[in-house]
């Protein structure tokens, strides 16, 4: 399982929102959207 399926999987176990994980990791809503498609790993 890659990084980005990992996160979103845990992100939608947990009920949050791709904003409340951009809020508590300090990026955008674009970035974690970017990691869960495996756009971008930075």
């Amino acid at each position: 399982m890659s990084l980005g399926s990992s996160l979103f999987y845990a992100r939608k176990k947990s009920g949050l929102s791709q904003e409340s994980v951009a809020e508590k990791l300090g990026v955008s809503r674009q970035t974690v959207s970017k990691w869960e498609i495996g756009v971008s790993l930075r």
